[in-house]
């Protein structure tokens, strides 16, 4: 993120937890805020300084962490007690009650017989039908049986993750039985995202809850066996993994927009429509691999870097560029014009001490004076550089010769990394039955940042083959100022092009 363009000179907030509590996240924030002479200030402690940021940081994070602290206690209190940690489980529904002084009560759940008999529906079909969770959840489907969500069933709803407790056929309270910290989550400080960690079951709390059981102990019993009779055919839970392929998660049904993904060892199919029948989605049409990625790849070489369609694009570039120019150009002026006051003020006071007034009464202001100028200067030095366009007027015939090493390279096998160099020039793939229902046509979303590299690199991606390690390094150190989001569509102007199947 840029602060540099002059667009704003001051963050008022309410507190400085309100920017954010992660003692890390707050001082990079106002370690660029600083650097581009934008002040932070809050209702509650006024202008922010480094002192701030260290002393209220540290107690922000501390709040933080014991606020959770104190959250986990109140539920394993509830939990020892019989009652709910949060969320409420498919076959259940809340008992409103309140405490004589008008309080409610809050945890206790009761059974809701109607969605009881659709979880014992399916505890029977999976251990004594034989029927899988995709074969269940299509039936529910075609009933029209709304699944937890409210939703459509999907044969996730019902297999869920083992390990994890979660899924129809997995959870234990159905069993009688309320089993809680099973895991917990832990912050990622690369991405800010929550991830899971098991702990170990010596520390789960495990409660019986009897008056709470929805499945007979033998039938319990019986689903558990045929779940480890499966795992013995697969090898193991967790033993088997598919490949990567080439298109896996890039490919769009154009009907439900739901996935495709491998329908069997050769063909794609919408995941929709086979996890949760064709009620939900009716695209029953699957492509070979084979095909598909030769369409696809034949798509990358012809027609997302087409001489008509650059011409179009370099004009557009051209403009973005101009934009940005004229942005720099307004907050160029801005600095230069505080940086003249600036110079102003000063020579006032060196005149003012040339003329009898003591030193130590102007002391502080002059420092003060001098730490913005020398901001300024390197603001000012950093918007001078001038944004270069970075576009080759053979771009597309470039962008041709380093496709074609790309397809050698495929079907050689002989070059590592180089699925991840064709993945990244595709936004998605968007599959369509025809009218007849017979064939599929096929969208290509290019990815406009992959493109550009490749296209910008032209030369040296027909070398990938001999040397992808530096190749790949090198590609991914380039600076450039596309927007990844920004899509090309394969075809005519940008209009899709079909391709029949």
């Amino acid at each position: 993120m840029q602060f540099n363009r002059g667009e704003f000179d001051i963050v008022v907030t309410e507190a400085l937890d309100r920017l954010s509590r992660d003692q890390e996240d707050i001082a990079g924030i106002y370690k660029r805020m600083e650097f581009a002479g934008i002040k932070i200030i809050t209702l509650s402690e006024g202008e922010i300084s480094s002192l701030h940021i260290g002393l209220k940081g540290t107690m922000n994070a501390l709040f933080l962490k014991d606020l959770a602290d104190k959250t986990r206690r109140g539920l394993k209190g509830r939990i020892i007690k019989g009652k709910s940690g949060g969320g409420l489980a498919y076959g259940y529904q809340v008992v409103k009650k309140v405490t004589p002084d008008g309080q409610r009560i809050r945890g206790d759940r009761e059974i809701d017989e109607n969605k009881a008999k659709i979880v014992k529906r399916i505890f029977k079909e999976y251990a004594y039908e034989n029927k899988s969770p995709k074969a269940i959840a299509s039936t529910l489907n075609k009933e029209g049986i709304p699944c937890p969500s409210g939703k459509a069933w999907g044969q996730s709803t019902i297999n869920g993750n083992r390990r994890r407790g979660t899924g129809i056929l997995n959870n234990h309270l159905y069993n009688g039985e309320l089993i809680w910290n099973r895991q917990r989550f832990i912050k990622d400080p690369s991405t800010g995202q929550r991830v899971p960690r098991f702990n170990p079951e010596s520390e789960w709390i495990q409660i019986k809850v009897p008056e709470l059981r929805i499945v007979p102990q033998e039938l319990w019993d019986a689903v558990k066996a045929w779940q480890k009779t499966l795992d013995q055919k697969s090898g193991g839970l967790g033993a088997k993994k598919r490949p990567q392929h080439l298109l896996s998660g890039l490919l769009v049904c154009g009907e439900c927009s739901g996935g495709y993904s491998k329908a069997n060892t050769d063909r794609y199919g919408c995941s929709t429509s086979g996890n949760k029948g064709d009620s939900v989605c009716s695209n029953k049409k699957t492509i070979k691999v084979s095909i598909l990625e030769d369409a696809v790849l034949t798509a990358l070489e012809t027609h997302l870097m087409r001489d008509e369609l650059v011409q179009v694009f370099c004009e557009e570039y051209n403009n973005s560029i101009n934009r940005l120019r004229s942005l720099q150009k307004t907050g160029l002026k801005k600095h230069e014009a505080e940086l003249s006051k600036l110079v102003k003020e000063k020579n006032h006071i060196v005149q003012a001490t040339k003329d009898g007034i003591p030193v130590q009464f102007i002391k502080d202001e002059l420092e003060k004076i001098s730490e913005r100028e020398d901001e300024l200067k390197n603001l000012i030095k950093n918007q001078r550089k001038e944004v270069r366009p970075m576009l080759h007027p053979s771009m597309a015939l470039r962008y041709r010769k380093a496709i074609t090493g790309l397809k050698k390279s495929l079907k050689s096998g002989k070059a590592a990394g180089v699925k991840e160099h064709v993945r990244a020039l595709i936004e998605k793939i968007v599959l369509t039955p025809k009218e007849n229902r017979k064939e599929l046509s096929i969208d290509l979303y290019g990815n406009l940042a992959g493109i550009l590299k490749i296209a910008s690199k032209g030369d040296s991606m027909k070398n990938m083959a001999q040397k992808p390690r530096r190749l790949e390094k090198k590609v991914a150190n380039d600076n450039f100022i596309f927007e990844p989001s920004i899509q090309v569509v394969a075809g005519e102007g940008f209009e899709p092009t079909t391709f029949g199947l």
